[in-house]
């Protein structure tokens, strides 16, 4: 055979060589792509409910935190003494959220007066339906020793979806918020000296 012959069939050998070296490596490729195409929506999902629980934990220490501050404001006869509306609480409150709650039809805000602290109802706010009751809405700010407890409410709308059974707490595929203060009013004019 020919020195010509040997060569052609070497060369015809290593390009089919090398063809067959880049099939198995774009098997493989191909094989990885199909496995990721398998679990990465699994992965993104977990990945946004993961990040949706986040936000509504950052949410709900706002909500806390809101209502402490505002609930302060009664406590020390701010309220009562400038003549706070409803509405203008209802404001304390959403400026305080704002960052990661939107204050809307979604926050409701429940502040009434007890005699005492056993006499204050802490009863459900969900109704048989497994939504809020629109009752809760209460303004009673009280006045100096009174109890006063101040509770508000907020719906958050679940978005990730197949998780909202973890996530939902009441109808509508929704998680409802809440945050508490229970405390007893000082006594802020001078016209009482103790409580």
């Amino acid at each position: 055979m020919s020195k010509i012959a040997n060569r052609w069939r070497t060369g015809v050998h290593e390009r089919v060589l090398r063809v067959a070296k880049r099939m198995r490596a774009n098997a493989r490729a191909g094989s990885a792509a199909i496995e990721f195409a398998f679990v990465a929506p699994v992965f993104f999902l977990f990945l946004m409910g993961t990040m949706e629980v986040g936000v509504m934990f950052l949410g709900d220490y706002s909500l806390q935190n809101a209502t402490s501050d505002a609930a302060r404001q009664i406590r020390t006869g701010q309220v009562q003494l400038g003549n706070v509306t409803q509405a203008q609480f209802r404001q304390l409150v959403c400026d305080e959220i704002t960052p990661f709650l939107q204050c809307g039809a979604n926050l409701q805000i429940d502040v009434q007066t007890y005699p005492s602290f056993a006499a204050a109802n802490y009863a459900t706010p969900l109704q048989a339906n497994q939504t809020l009751d629109p009752n809760l809405a209460h303004w009673a700010p009280g006045t100096e020793c009174s109890i006063v407890l101040v509770r508000t409410f907020y719906t958050w709308p679940v978005a990730t979806p197949v998780l909202t059974a973890f996530m939902v707490n009441m109808a509508g595929g929704d998680h409802l918020m809440y945050a508490t203060a229970a405390f007893r009013n000082e006594p802020y004019t001078t016209q009482v000296s103790g409580c």
